[in-house]
């Protein structure tokens, strides 16, 4: 990130916090609750959004080094990523060529596949290599029958896959200028260190809709994340379908006492992009989640259920201040931990750690989500309020609407 900018950011959350008025958008709109609700909808988001749109899949850290491979369920196309033996980032169709069986599960390293059905092989780069008794089942161009490979970009530590064979990348018009500031960062130099998974009942964009706004931090997390960041306060800019948001943590309050030129955005606030349409790449110093938020891919067509699934990178000089501390220990700055905030010199797992931050999402957020989408269902509630003070709720539904060529938002009059 450019300097200019990350000082702009600072000076604006200090206003924000000196006039006590979060960030106005200007104007109010309603959003009809059918898009929770309506299978159509559901149908089409599946194919725009997730079949038909680049998918980032995780950052480069989950395919450390040659022979890396992980295996993705999330959006309708199994997919198996590599590192190939050249260090190369590549993606198929997890599905052997014989009778579409998968070739891998889970992740870890490998040279080569074998299905587990007629024990075909394939390289790490997705090649035919072995059939057992091929002169029993005939002649075969092995050439051709490799596994179907996706478009496959890595740019700035993110790993992108086109869920169709035929799909194009392009991250330029994509990220814009966004993606340049995001690989300025380093993300790819992180490790991944855990993994969960959020099963809700509630629509993809209500869980979606959560990271939209600060207005509720002094409210739903009154004694979790509300001790730790500033409600009401929002640094916030959009950059075509995609938006930073940057939230304050109360450190903010310790940088008046420092000379501008020592000032740093990471020790005293938590960016988060959101990437159109389903990523949230929550980051601090020395740690990145990437939140990936779907439709439940077991129940296609339903619109009621949905799966997070939260990616959780530390940087190396983390991990070994972490084992330093004991135990794998982390301190306690910046988690979403009402203790850890009164204690920052406290001391937690990594396990500990990414579990304080996926329980607040689960227990408080999408709690929330679910009693949203039960209301929704019942009929009685044609439209929801996002008020001046939720732009990022603004932005991401004016565009999902554009996209699905559905009606603008209606703006509320005052």
């Amino acid at each position: 990130m450019k300097r200019e900018v990350e000082l702009s950011i600072l000076d604006e959350l200090f206003r924000q916090l000196d006039d006590k008025r979060n960030v106005d958008a200007g104007v109010m709109y309603q959003n009809p609750t059918s898009v929770y609700t309506s299978t159509e909808v559901a149908d089409r988001e599946r194919e725009t959004f997730f079949r038909d749109h680049p998918q980032l899949i995780a950052l480069s850290g989950s395919l450390p080094e040659p022979g890396s491979y992980m295996t993705v369920d999330d959006f309708g196309v199994p997919v198996l990523a590599t590192r190939d033996s050249d260090g190369r980032f590549r993606a198929f169709v997890n599905a052997c060529r014989h009778r579409g069986a998968r070739v891998a599960e889970g992740q870890g390293k490998a040279a080569a596949f074998k299905c587990p059905f007629h024990n075909w092989v394939y390289s790490n780069r997705g090649e035919l290599t072995g059939i057992p008794l091929a002169d029993h089942v005939g002649a075969l161009d092995r050439s051709c029958h490799g596994l179907v490979e996706l478009p496959a970009v890595e740019q700035g530590g993110l790993l992108w896959v086109h869920p169709r064979a035929d799909g194009r990348i392009d991250l330029e018009q994509q990220l814009g200028d966004l993606g340049a500031e995001i690989a300025s960062w380093g993300f790819g130099d992180l490790r991944l260190v855990g993994e969960s998974v959020i099963e809700g009942r509630l629509n993809w964009k209500l869980a979606n809709d959560t990271f939209g706004e600060t207005y509720h931090f002094s409210r739903l997390h009154k004694n979790t994340l509300g001790q730790i960041f500033h409600g009401d306060v929002l640094g916030y800019e959009e950059f075509g379908r995609n938006h930073r948001f940057v939230i304050a943590t109360k450190r903010l309050d310790e940088l008046r006492a420092k000379p501008r030129n020592e000032w740093s955005l990471l020790d005293a606030t938590s960016p988060l992009y959101y990437l159109f349409p389903n990523i949230q790449l929550s980051f601090g110093r020395g740690t990145v989640s990437l939140i990936k938020i779907y439709p439940d891919p077991e129940r296609p067509g339903d619109p009621s259920h949905s799966r997070t699934r939260v990616l959780h990178y530390f940087s190396q000089e983390a991990i070994d201040l972490a084992e330093a501390a004991g135990e794998h220990g982390v301190t306690a700055e910046n988690t979403y931990s009402a203790e850890a905030s009164r204690d920052p010199d406290a001391v937690l797992t990594l396990s500990a750690f990414t579990e304080v931050f996926d329980s607040t999402i689960e227990k408080e957020d999408y709690l929330m989500g679910e009693h949203q989408q039960r209301a929704a269902e019942s009929g009685q509630l044609e439209h929801l309020v996002f008020g001046r003070n939720e732009p990022a709720l603004h932005h991401y539904h004016s565009h999902f609407r554009d996209a699905l060529g559905l009606r603008p938002l209606q703006q509320i009059d005052p």
